[in-house]
């Protein structure tokens, strides 16, 4: 495969004071998409989507510029949930889905992620062909035609009508259920939805300025939902990030409910109803505990690398239905493309009301395995990790906890961060070893300054 220029493992990332999306790029890409998905003569339907940071609306325009000035018709569907972008490119028949947001980033940064027309993530090829016209656009080209774009005002609508439709019979009635959007996408869909189903809620997290989107909130900031359970004697509380396809939940004592425990709950749950086919894939940061959890059942289960385009590629591969990321963005792929915080969230309520069991007690058969995460701030990604000086010490952690725990060392995709997880029964012995591969990565770090 060709090395990429553009496009990382989950759409094309920038970061403000390191490699940002300015609005130049962004109608040089629409250009080159319009043209890739066009037929020659610039027929293709386009919908765009976005989050809530600041910077969306700008790039959103020079978006949409660049795609209309080579005939793509767009359908602007405002802020929305990636995962609902995905659904509506293939209810509204596009020909793409394109969604502007940097995820759980904070507000400086933003992204762009890309759906089919079936509603997921975008081939290889198709990838690669965007790069290659995106680097040719500054080429002379023949006058082409002119696209339109208009703007889908029932987007939400049909979104949360699919959610309904995806995950039938839940009855919130007579729950409390703290929910915090993360100032971003969901904001104006998953209170509603859960109203709609008859739950009182506690709403945080729903007031965009285009600046507060995941900050000290939603899912990578799990303290104010823990306080907003605990204050209101919520039953529990639903989290998502800023694009809305991760979410991870906080039980009634305040204890956090992560995507290894929501995965293992959805997994043994269709395990029993006979629901659970192929292997639950899982990524080199899921828990050991949920490895051991899903052999019991006798079900395979198989490792990713960290990214839900890779859990997704080994589902499809192996034929699996079930998988997802510690992080909260899990893949049922017999109900969404996609991941889909929203549905994901449905799926576990369902589980809890046709078990009559609580938040607590359905996590309450996962034994995991205490681990430790340290992200290292440094630039260098691979190259660092592939000094001398870290590799004596990852042997080391290796040999040490061998058959009894397991070590991570990576870089991580979306930030200038090294990643360090050790995991163990021995919690002290874990932590122990983190720190020292974590100083050895600093030095390394330093060293190469």
């Amino acid at each position: 495969m060709s090395a990429r220029k553009y496009f990382g493992t989950d759409g094309i990332r920038g970061r403000a004071g390191v490699d940002p999306i300015t609005p130049e790029f962004m109608l040089r890409l629409g250009r080159a998409i319009g043209r890739v998905f066009g037929d020659g003569d610039g027929n293709a339907t386009v919908l765009i989507g976005k989050d809530t940071r600041i910077s969306g609306y700008m790039l959103e325009s020079a978006l949409e510029a660049g795609l209309v000035a080579v005939g793509a018709d767009v359908r602007l569907l405002g802020p929305m949930p990636t995962p609902a972008v995905a659904f509506l490119t293939r209810a509204l028949g596009g020909t793409t889905g394109i969604v502007i947001s940097a995820s759980h980033n904070p507000y400086y940064d933003n992204g762009i992620k890309l759906f089919s027309a079936q509603g997921e993530k975008l081939e290889d090829a198709v990838e690669l062909a965007i790069e290659r016209e995106l680097d040719a656009v500054s080429a002379p080209h023949a006058p082409e035609p002119i696209g339109k774009a208009a703007r889908v005002d029932d987007a939400a609508q049909r979104y949360l009508a699919f959610c309904h439709g995806t995950v039938p019979g839940v009855d919130l009635r007579g729950k409390k259920i703290a929910v915090d959007c993360a100032h971003g996408a969901t904001y104006h869909i998953a209170p509603k939805l859960l109203a709609d189903l008859g739950a009182d809620v506690i709403a945080i997290g729903v007031h965009p300025d285009g600046y507060n989107i995941n900050h000290e909130c939603g899912a990578t900031h799990m303290q104010a939902l823990q306080r907003c359970v605990l204050d209101n004697a919520a039953d529990f509380g639903i989290a998502f990030d800023g694009d809305g396809d991760r979410v991870q939940m906080v039980d009634h004592t305040g204890a956090i409910v992560d995507g290894d425990d929501l995965l293992w709950i959805l997994a043994s749950d269709r395990h029993v109803a006979g629901t659970l086919k192929g292997p639950v894939v899982g990524t080199l940061m899921t828990n050991f505990g949920v490895e051991r959890a899903i052999a019991s059942l006798g079900v395979a289960f198989l490792r990713a690398d960290v990214g839900d385009r890779h859990v997704l590629q080994a589902l499809k591969q192996h034929g699996g239905l079930l998988g997802g990321e510690a992080s909260g963005h899990l893949l049922c792929m017999d109900k969404v493309t996609t991941g889909d915080g929203i549905i994901v969230a449905l799926l576990a309520l369902d589980v809890l009301q046709r078990r009559g069991t609580t938040l607590a007690q359905a996590r309450s058969s996962l034994h995991r395995v205490p681990q430790t995460t340290l992200n290292i701030p440094a630039a260098g990604g691979a190259a660092l990790i592939a000094r001398d000086g870290v590799q004596r010490a990852l042997a080391l952690a290796q040999q040490t906890l061998s058959g009894r725990g397991r070590v991570v060392l990576r870089p991580s995709g979306t930030e200038p961060l090294v990643r360090v997880t050790v995991e163990g029964e021995d919690i002290a012995e874990v932590g122990a070893l983190a720190s020292a591969l974590a100083e050895a990565v600093k030095s390394a770090s330093e060293t190469a300054a």
